[in-house]
């Protein structure tokens, strides 16, 4: 996390969104940033590469956190689609619900989301960490080849659709489990790892009350008996 200075407040009620990412993109390491008046602004703080504190002050709209690599990101609000879409490290948290594609294609970093998250949560994740307080949509973690998806609440249809390498923790109820994505043993070892992003994502949900899904890995390689399944 960025070392802790006075926060240099930025205005999108007066500055325009780009004017703020240039500011961001040339800023130094350790310094902190409030973002006021959002109001559902695209593209805001994004392809930050230093470590920064940002506070955004409100919801953002589409791409919110992009790109992100080493800042410390807040939203105090809602976030549109693709909330820390290809991020490579530092840390996102959303203090609402996020729109469809929450961390799309995703490296590395944490992605926390304190509410809902919609369709298509952690498609093609790459090795990001994301956490859900509340429920996800449909499609959650489709073709995710790396990292961990933890949902507080409940999945929609289709959880973990050609999924790869990704792990998926649930604690409610899972709509519909998609295409090779299988229930898993809950050994001690993923107790341990659920217990270390739960305790990363501010929470105090019990690991225990979680289950475990991950690849059957029948997908791997095209087979003609499983071609009604691609």
């Amino acid at each position: 996390m960025a070392a802790l200075t006075t926060p240099t407040v930025i205005d999108l009620a007066h500055d325009s969104v780009r004017d703020l990412n240039r500011a961001l993109h040339q800023a130094g390491p350790g310094t902190s940033w409030r973002i006021e008046h959002p109001d559902g602004a695209h593209n805001v703080a994004v392809g930050l590469t230093e470590d920064l504190d940002v506070v955004i002050g409100g919801p953002v709209g589409y791409y919110g956190a992009g790109m992100n690599q080493r800042a410390t990101v807040t939203i105090h609000g809602n976030a549109g689609t693709g909330v820390a879409e290809n991020m490579m490290s530092g840390t996102v948290r959303v203090r609402g619900s996020a729109s469809q594609s929450a961390g799309a294609t995703a490296h590395g970093g944490l992605l926390v989301i304190d509410g809902d998250a919609s369709a298509r949560c952690g498609i093609s994740m790459k090795g990001v960490d994301i956490v859900v307080g509340g429920n996800v949509g449909h499609m959650s973690a489709f073709m995710g080849q790396a990292g961990r998806l933890v949902v507080c609440g409940d999945a929609g249809d289709a959880l973990g659709d050609s999924l790869y390498e990704a792990r998926i923790y649930v604690k409610g109820k899972v709509k519909s489990l998609g295409a090779d994505c299988v229930e898993k043993e809950m050994r001690a070892e993923h107790l341990a790892e659920l217990a270390e992003l739960l305790k990363a994502a501010e929470r105090d949900d019990a690991p225990a009350d979680f289950r475990r899904y991950g690849s059957a890995r029948d997908l791997y390689h095209f087979k003609v008996d499983n071609s009604a399944a691609y």
